[in-house]
């Protein structure tokens, strides 16, 4: 992770640009450390928090997309050779499947908030043929939200940003269960609207 934290640092907007466009393509790279570590650059460098935020925001598009158009053309072999080399799970995928075009907008944009599920829920959407435009904008809008919170804390916390890191690290067993209940609780109230 040094070696990406060192580049951002030496190379600014287009370092962020390739290290999240990278991250977003199912690279194991952890943006809870990357995304803040560039909003601190940025403060730190005096580079606009909008200008990070969009480079951000397009390098996760692309990534994502990458994992999107693999999943879509090769993500089905996959599955099929899961299902015939373990045939009962033909029954969950097959469940799953039903569950993700039924609730596939919103799969997409919430799992762009919920580490590991954001980083492989483009290949995802792709094996499961969710259409690319609802893809995008779902995906727009998950990862512009996940980014604005994790650049801004760094930006906000500059030379502190690791504190982010830490907290998250440490408390994610208690964070991410919040933070989906929160995210069933909305789907349910905006369903009965």
């Amino acid at each position: 992770m040094e070696l990406f934290t060192n580049f951002i640092f030496k190379y600014g907007l287009i370092a962020i640009f390739l290290v999240i466009t990278i991250e977003y393509a199912c690279f194991p790279i952890s943006s809870e450390i990357v995304l803040p570590f560039s909003g601190a650059v940025a403060s730190i460098s005096q580079i606009n928090f909008i200008s990070v935020l969009i480079v951000s925001v397009v390098g996760g598009l692309i990534g994502t997309s990458f994992c999107y158009w693999v999943g879509r053309f090769g993500g089905k072999a996959i599955l099929s050779r899961i299902t015939s080399k373990y045939p009962k799970s033909k029954k969950g995928i097959d469940a799953s499947v039903n569950r993700f075009n039924q609730y596939g907008k919103y799969a997409v944009l919430f799992g762009r908030l919920i580490p590991l599920i954001r980083t492989y829920i483009g290949f995802i959407a792709g094996a499961y043929s969710m259409p690319y435009p609802l893809f995008f904008i779902s995906s727009s809008i998950g990862i512009t939200l996940w980014n604005t919170l994790l650049i801004g804390l760094g930006y906000y916390l500059r030379e502190k940003w690791h504190i982010v890191s830490d907290l998250y690290t440490r408390y994610k067993a208690i964070i991410l269960p919040l933070f989906i209940l929160l995210v069933l609780y909305l789907i349910v109230k905006f369903r009965r609207k």
